[in-house]
């Protein structure tokens, strides 16, 4: 089973949903950058359950702890162990799932893949796994707040067939912590709101779309042919759990378009090269052009819902299974920060490899 993930600066992610914790390692982090627990947290709360009735109620404080790798304040450059540990377990709400599979979810694929499976919330299947993926890319963030000014903003644009139009520009952390969805329009998240309220009174799910904007990006990082820029950025956000599909730019729109109107005419003012538009969302040949990066992600509706759907179980018998447990009704919800905390670990990534390159350390 792979998890590790990146190159220069890489993580390897460890725990399950019901085990005694999770967390990650970080590798290749820089000696001297100034971090503390309270840099990681900030992110994880916004990740963490619990936060509203519109999220699963499974009530866990996710903190994060450094077992090493800083000293005094700062990295050391040796590698950094996170920790978050489980409060919240109710592993008896699976017993029913140790025999029968879960329409939708991983339950199946582990089993048939490995003979074995941790059946207690997906083992390592669950969501709960990309807390220790949030810690890590905190690291990240912050290595490229500080190098660039490069900043991660995500939101839910979309949920069920319930969406419509936002200017990226508008966007703040503080008008996506007023909303319980993250959308950053009011009247649009109460609109998502009633969506994921009205799945959730016939124990059923909806899917969302999670829009990612970076702005302030180094250019000329990208590593053509194979490791694209925005090939890397596919990979990341879809080995999110339930993350079904990925745009950058125009995404599939660009399909219906002509050259002359997708094409970003250059120019340039003070010495800089720029484009006037953003059509191909910031990437150009594998390689980021120093303009701001904006992709979308489509998350599928949970897997685990409550009505009785027809399944089958490991002895190969047919039957019934109304799941238990606590699940979010939608998980686009929670996976703004999982998709910026990603990305900020592509680009940690290759902005060491570029700096690597020129002799840079």
């Amino acid at each position: 089973m792979s998890s590790i993930f990146g190159k220069l600066f890489s993580i390897s992610t460890w725990g399950e949903s019901h085990g005694a914790g999770l967390g990650a390692v970080v590798d290749g982090c820089p000696a001297g950058l100034p971090l503390e627990a309270s840099d990681l947290q900030f992110y994880l709360d916004r990740r963490r359950p619990g936060q509203n009735k519109l999220t699963t109620q499974r009530n866990e404080a996710d903190e994060v702890q450094i077992l090493s790798g800083v000293f005094e304040g700062k990295t050391t450059g040796t590698p950094i162990s996170l920790a978050i540990f489980n409060k919240d377990q109710h592993s008896g709400d699976y017993s029913e799932i140790a025999k029968w599979y879960r329409p939708g979810h991983a339950d199946l694929a582990y089993d048939l893949k490995y003979g074995f499976r941790d059946y207690r919330g997906g083992g390592r299947s669950s969501a709960r796994e990309t807390a220790g993926r949030v810690a890590a890319g905190s690291i990240a963030r912050k290595m490229l707040k500080l190098a660039n000014g490069t900043e991660f903003l995500a939101w839910v644009s979309a949920v069920g067939n319930v969406s419509g139009e936002i200017d990226p520009s508008t966007v703040t952390y503080e008008a996506l912590d007023a909303s319980p969805v993250r959308c950053p329009d009011p009247e649009l998240s109460a609109k998502m709101s009633a969506e994921i309220e009205a799945a959730k009174a016939d124990k059923d799910s909806v899917g969302g779309v999670v829009t990612l904007l970076i702005k302030n990006v180094p250019a000329c990082l990208g590593e053509p042919v194979f490791d694209r820029a925005e090939s890397l950025l596919a990979q990341a956000m879809l080995s999110i759990p339930a993350c079904k599909g990925f745009e950058i730019g125009m995404g599939f729109e660009a399909a219906k378009m002509r050259g002359s109107k997708h094409n970003d005419e250059i120019y340039v003012e003070n010495g800089k090269f720029h484009t006037r538009t953003n059509r191909a969302g910031g990437t150009l040949g594998g390689i980021t052009n120093g303009e701001d990066i904006i992709c979308r992600m489509a998350f599928k509706p949970t897997a685990t819902i409550g009505q009785e759907q027809n399944t089958a179980s490991r002895t190969m018998e047919n039957g019934t299974l109304a799941a238990k447990g606590r699940h979010d009704p939608c998980v686009a919800v929670r996976a703004p920060v999982i998709v910026e905390s990603m990305a900020a670990l592509v680009l940690a990534d290759l902005f060491l490899q570029e700096r690597a390159k020129h002799g840079l350390f």
